[in-house]
């Protein structure tokens, strides 16, 4: 006769409860079954569990380093333009969301073939998506410009997010290595010649600050990221500490282009959200993880 599985304690409860609530609003109603397919699934990998890139991707500190990366991103006028009219992110921002979390999972810790599917996928909606932005000028998302700043400005706010808020800490020559990986999937989406080094992401965002600009979309998304979420109440103060850790990282000159003011104790606060979310995630995911070859 099998013995029915012991109830789980309230602590344990608990903390199933909250990483499950919180896979669930990134990743969808079916977050864990397609964890499980994207990462158990057999078959050969660019990158191992024990690679930087895997290290970055799979830490609580994205949590709140998307926000950086969405605040971040938002100041090149032609790439808000074509989130702004063509994502939905204001009326389906989990669903965006949901489908940037698939698409940096597929890649990372997919198969081979389930990456490059998915990169073929986006590929093909970026060829549909393209328009002009708020002063008339026209973009296309497939523009390798284009893709490299949305490439950089994540990479770059995925790093700061590890460094201040990561629980597995990346040396300096791990730092490269993570920008390099990280510019793996973005050459087959389009970018031209990636960064591969920590220099150079910095030299890539630097050589993007005179296209910068705030348009009323970036003033919009920045109100949207850090004053109204779309969250009931009882979710808003856990998520404000993730916001509040997201802006703390931001570059000062981002920040007041977008006239923010960088909490103070911010990172503190972004150090709890992240742990919190850290602690629910633990409930929810296994530790195991393929090699490249299996």
């Amino acid at each position: 006769m099998t013995r029915a599985p012991a109830p789980l304690q309230p602590l344990s409860a608990l903390q199933y409860r909250v990483g499950l609530a919180v896979v669930g609003r990134v990743g969808g109603d079916d977050a864990l079954g397609r964890r499980s397919d994207t990462v158990d699934k057999p078959g050969p990998r660019w990158f191992t569990s024990t690679d930087p890139v895997w290290r970055v991707h799979d830490d609580a500190a994205m949590f709140s380093s998307g926000v950086t990366a969405l605040l971040l991103q938002s100041l090149h006028p032609l790439a808000m333009a074509g989130v702004a009219g063509h994502s939905g992110y204001k009326s389906d921002p989990w669903g965006r969301l949901q489908r940037t979390s698939d698409y940096i999972g597929r890649t990372t810790f997919g198969t081979i073939d389930d990456a490059e599917a998915m990169i073929a996928r986006v590929r093909s909606v970026h060829d549909r998506v393209r328009g002009k932005d708020f002063r008339g000028r026209p973009y296309r998302a497939g523009d390798p410009r284009l893709l490299e700043w949305v490439h950089v400005a994540e990479i770059w706010s995925f790093l700061a997010g590890h460094r201040a808020y990561g629980v597995d800490p990346l040396t300096p020559t791990e730092q490269d290595r993570y920008v390099e990986e990280s510019g793996h999937a973005a050459a087959k989406l389009g970018v031209l010649d990636p960064p591969t080094t920590v220099a150079g992401l910095e030299a890539a965002i630097d050589s993007f600050r005179p296209e910068l600009e705030v348009s009323p979309a970036a003033v919009e998304t920045a109100h949207f990221l850090l004053e109204d979420p779309p969250l009931q109440w009882w979710a808003r103060p856990a998520y404000g500490l993730l916001a509040a850790g997201g802006l703390a990282i931001l570059q000062p000159w981002a920040a007041q282009m977008l006239g923010l003011r960088q909490p103070r104790g911010g990172r503190a606060r972004g150090r709890i959200g992240v742990a919190a979310v850290r602690w629910g995630l633990a409930g929810v995911h296994g530790s195991r993880v393929p090699g490249p070859t299996e």
